[in-house]
């Protein structure tokens, strides 16, 4: 069952890509526009310990650009509540699918024109970090 691609997310299907290898070339390609991967959610070990569900490999990465975060934060401080940017990866239908959150979406609630060039950057780097993963 290959999975669409949200509305609110940007999406590559890594066909014949082990999950491990999908995992470390997410975490490069963010290295690669300036994120740091803060957060590691292991979904799957999760599910398992907390519910005693098996379930596919799956982790969420919190990844943060420092930059755009002091930015973001300085024009306004509950920007906190949407920060880091999310990045799922996860395995599916003998590969691997690599979906990052929309900065725009995020940013939309807020309604801070200010933030608006941020979002812009921060859009532009995750979807080259998203293109080279698909490398």
């Amino acid at each position: 069952m290959t999975t669409s691609d949200p509305a609110y997310g940007y999406t590559t299907h890594l066909a014949g890509v082990a999950f491990d290898d999908a995992r470390a070339r997410t975490v490069e390609a963010l290295k690669g526009e300036g994120f740091g991967v803060l957060t590691e959610i292991d979904v799957t070990a999760t599910l398992k310990t907390k519910l005693d569900k098996d379930f596919r490999r799956y982790v969420i990465l919190g990844a943060c650009n420092p930059h755009l975060a002091y930015q973001a934060l300085t024009h306004e401080i509950g920007m906190g509540l949407l920060l880091p940017c999310n990045v799922a990866v996860w395995e599916e239908d003998g590969g691997s699918v690599v979906s990052i959150a929309k900065p725009a979406v995020m940013f939309d609630l807020v309604q801070v024109e200010a933030l608006t060039d941020v979002a812009a950057d921060a859009d532009a780097r995750l979807q080259r970090a998203l293109v080279a993963i698909g490398r």
